[in-house]
């Protein structure tokens, strides 16, 4: 780990295309960092021939996770944030019937994805289970190739290189541990958010980096609004049924409306009974992993399979705490932004390596402290409503049934939007002087229970539910 490794908000919240950013996100992004890697070389006119090995974890719940598909479609040229989701069946039926690849959009080889592509379930490399290669062979016969390993929450590095994100940065306020970020906190008297803004202020102007976050938050929303009203039955074979919407159909008792807008006009009129309010925090979260599990637009937050946990609590914030101002929507995602990125430099975010606890523990940890801040708690407050979040997520395993972002995940974001918020509600009737666990000892505990956790419990669906449910009987 570098001293002081520079990650901004843009790196912990990514829009992107579902279900999984490290199996779909971060392979599509290797595809994409490989055919640059032909450009720059000016091999790409020279391919003959192109094959795509995955190992470990890519290749066991590869296919569930369409990390075939988002590979295929890097390769192509085309980007997750401006693809048009509606397209990827056809474009896939179209290479798969042609078996052509046209590389970026330029150049045209005989590919067969069921050939070319190899999954190779019982090899895995050394750096980290989500690992892929690219091979080619050129006109003249000679070879090149790279390895990629996508380690989580759609952060992609090449074999060889150091991790460190937004590299080449020099912040005025360096964070790798709660600890560091508290020492600012006090020091300047700054909130957490506003910290976060000043180092942002170090790749781009405060209205850029204002104006970026608030773009996470409408692809969020869209995702939470579309979610809400789309039914149907999820892809990939478990005939799960989608919830959200009957859901929210049931919570709205014929209100009418015809947009987001007026839509949370309407939650907020509906009122403040405790069950209406737990339905809806439910109905967030489940109508972005279904929007996940259907290959639809999410942002990473910080993974896919987690992306459902601060939409929910933020929409919560919004429409039930009186949150619904930019103001308090920018100090939630720069708040929550921090708490990830300390969680990536002290453990994981990759469920490949830690589990469950790395993605829907780190998202209700995040969710957590930046409720806690926008509900007006102090910086203290705030990260031991993270560390509480966290603390009772550990030891969760990833044990994905067929392999898919289903079952238990999406069900498993509506639990962790509910800790969240019980996470930050203790914390702000607490003392934290008194907490006898700081946010920096569960993260180190996180990652040691994640070296110790079995590899069939780290999304390779060779344990837990993935193996005891009966295919047949796992309908959520």
């Amino acid at each position: 780990m570098a001293q002081h490794e520079a990650i901004s908000v843009f790196d912990m919240f990514k829009i992107g295309v579902g279900p999984s950013s490290s199996h779909t996100l971060g392979p599509w992004r290797a595809a994409q960092r490989f055919i640059q890697s032909l450009n720059d070389k000016e091999l790409l006119q020279q391919v003959k021939e192109l094959r795509v090995l995955l190992y470990g974890s890519l290749a066991k719940t590869g296919v569930g996770h369409g990390t075939d598909i988002a590979v295929q479609l890097g390769l192509c040229g085309e980007d997750p944030v401006s693809f048009d989701v509606n397209n990827i069946d056809a474009r896939i039926s179209d290479i798969r019937t042609m078996k052509k690849l046209i590389l970026s959009g330029k150049h045209e080889i005989d590919f067969d994805p069921a050939e070319d592509i190899e999954f190779l379930m019982s090899e895995s490399l050394p750096f980290h289970p989500n690992a892929l290669s690219f091979l080619v062979t050129l006109q003249n016969e000679n070879s090149f190739a790279e390895t990629f390993y996508s380690v989580g929450g759609g952060f992609v590095i090449k074999e060889g290189e150091a991790e460190v994100a937004s590299s080449g940065v020099s912040l005025p306020f360096p964070i790798n541990t709660s600890a560091e970020l508290l020492h600012w906190c006090m020091k300047t008297g700054m909130n957490i958010s506003d910290v976060v803004l000043e180092n942002e202020n170090t790749w781009r102007s405060e209205k850029e980096t204002k104006e970026g976050v608030l773009n996470i938050w409408r692809v969020m929303k869209e995702c939470i609004y579309k979610g809400c009203h789309t039914e149907g039955i999820l892809p990939g074979g478990l005939q799960v049924k989608r919830r959200g919407a009957g859901l929210n159909k049931r919570l709205m008792k014929g209100k009418v409306y015809n947009n987001y807008d007026s839509w949370l006009q309407q939650i907020k009129i509906g009122g403040d009974n405790f069950n209406y309010i737990l339905d809806w925090v439910s109905c967030f979260a489940l109508a972005v992993n279904e929007e996940n599990a259907s290959f639809g637009r999410v942002v990473t937050a910080p993974t896919n399979g987690a992306a459902g946990v601060i939409p929910a609590v933020l929409q919560y914030y919004i429409a039930f705490c009186g949150g619904d101002t930019e103001e308090k929507i920018i100090q939630f995602l720069l708040t929550a932004s921090e708490v990830g990125s300390i969680f990536k430099k002290g453990a994981t975010i990759s469920a490949a390596m830690g589990g469950c606890q790395a993605e829907i523990g780190v998202s209700s940890s995040m969710a957590a402290a930046a409720l806690t801040e926008c509900m007006g708690g102090t910086q203290k407050q705030a990260l031991m409503a993270a560390e509480i979040a966290m603390e009772h997520h550990l030891g969760m395993t990833c044990d994905p049934i067929a392999g898919l972002v289903q079952v238990p995940c999406i069900e498993r974001n509506t639990m962790g939007a509910i800790k969240a918020i019980t996470a930050s509600q203790l914390a702000m009737q607490s003392l934290p002087d008194y907490a006898k666990v700081s946010l920096d000892s569960v993260i180190k505990t996180m990652w040691e229970t994640a070296l110790d956790m079995n590899y069939k419990y780290k999304e390779t669906a060779d344990g837990g539910l993935a193996v005891n449910v009966p295919l047949s009987l796992s309908e959520c």
